[in-house]
């Protein structure tokens, strides 16, 4: 029955959840760099079978000749930085597309997401953040069309025409001592403006960024840049770099979540022949948010996960005591979970 339901008729239920999240007044506690919202773009893939497919699979084909079957996912989250959690929004399905004869891929889907999605989330005020793949002139002309702004990882490999620019050049710099724990590092902050992106005249220029993170032996642990549309100087610098960072938040906090504490993102609820793989995985991200959602907004689910110790235990206690008790309602059912009330008796 689900088979021939489009994904996209689900996608409604998401805007609840953001809607519910600025009902109960809790939208500002997703900003950040004052006033911001970071929504951070990443595929990830969710199904993969060298049996089953379906016409909406995407195909690999390894030197043995075996072909692999898969299914990805472009996710947007609202992230931010210093939290643990992710507020899943609309998603875009990388499928084959009526009208081009390549494959569908992550970068055209990022896309896609853009023209569908950008004004609808404009309200936000959003800086996109995503990994080197996004960092790439059509995406990022994309974000600037429909009024937003960008925060990319930018490898040097992939952006030779800017590193070239780079490349014995004397940049402005910041650097101060952090203590973590027992240990110092040292965080170095480089920046520079108006460099082109690509190679050619009608290259889009943008504003470059780094940050280096040195041990007491002035071994490198970490070290990261980014390019932006958003001015950088001393007084940002650091506040950029910690949001471009955040990006990792929609693999820590959103894919490996969905994937290993409970959500089983992963497993073959199903697979049909046209859309059940797609609207199953949507589901999944339906439920999610919603659950994120209701931590932020709902103080009495939220006082219950503190109780639990963590949202695993939380869903735990919940399966448990449903198990063997009727509630009258999901007030009462959250308030005895936080210890706000007793348990109704068994009938």
């Amino acid at each position: 029955m689900l088979d021939d339901v489009e994904p996209s008729s689900l996608y409604q239920l998401f805007d609840d959840a953001l809607a519910a999240v600025a009902t109960a007044g809790a939208l500002p506690s997703l900003t950040s760099l004052d006033g911001y919202t970071l929504i951070a773009l990443d595929g990830t893939q969710y199904f993969c079978s060298n049996k089953l497919s379906c016409r909406n699979c995407s195909t690999r084909k390894h030197a043995s000749g075996q072909i692999d079957y898969f299914h990805t996912v472009v996710a947007a989250s609202v992230v931010k930085p210093g939290k643990n959690w992710v507020l899943p929004l609309r998603p875009e399905f990388i499928e084959p597309q009526q009208g081009y004869d390549k494959q569908d891929c992550e970068s055209r889907a990022a896309r896609r997401w853009l023209a569908l999605n950008g004004l609808r989330y404009s309200k936000l005020n959003p800086i996109y953040l995503g990994d080197d793949i996004y960092s790439k002139q059509p995406v990022c002309e994309e974000i600037l069309a429909v009024g937003a702004h960008f925060l990319f990882v930018c490898k040097p490999d992939s952006h030779k025409t800017m590193n070239e620019y780079l490349s014995g050049v004397e940049v402005p710099s910041l650097s101060r001592n952090v203590k973590r724990g027992k240990k110092f590092f040292t965080y170095t902050w480089r920046w520079m403006l108006g460099l082109p992106i690509r190679d050619g005249k009608d290259a889009l220029e943008v504003n470059w960024l780094e940050i280096t993170i040195r041990d007491s032996n002035r071994k490198i642990t970490y070290r990261n840049s980014f390019i932006t549309d958003l001015p950088v100087d001393a007084d940002n610098v650091e506040h950029l770099a910690a949001a471009g960072r955040a990006r990792w938040k929609i693999e820590n906090e959103t894919f490996n979540t969905l994937k290993t504490k409970g959500y089983n993102l992963e497993h073959n609820f199903g697979h049909g022949k046209n859309n059940l793989s797609a609207v199953l995985a949507t589901l999944n991200l339906i439920a999610f948010a919603i659950h994120l959602a209701a931590q932020l907004a709902d103080k009495t689910w939220k006082a219950a996960i503190e109780v639990a110790g963590s949202r695993v235990r939380f869903f735990n206690n919940l399966r448990a005591l449903t198990a063997y008790l009727l509630f009258p309602s999901w007030d009462s059912l959250l308030k005895t979970l936080a210890f706000q009330v007793a348990p109704p008796l068994p009938s």
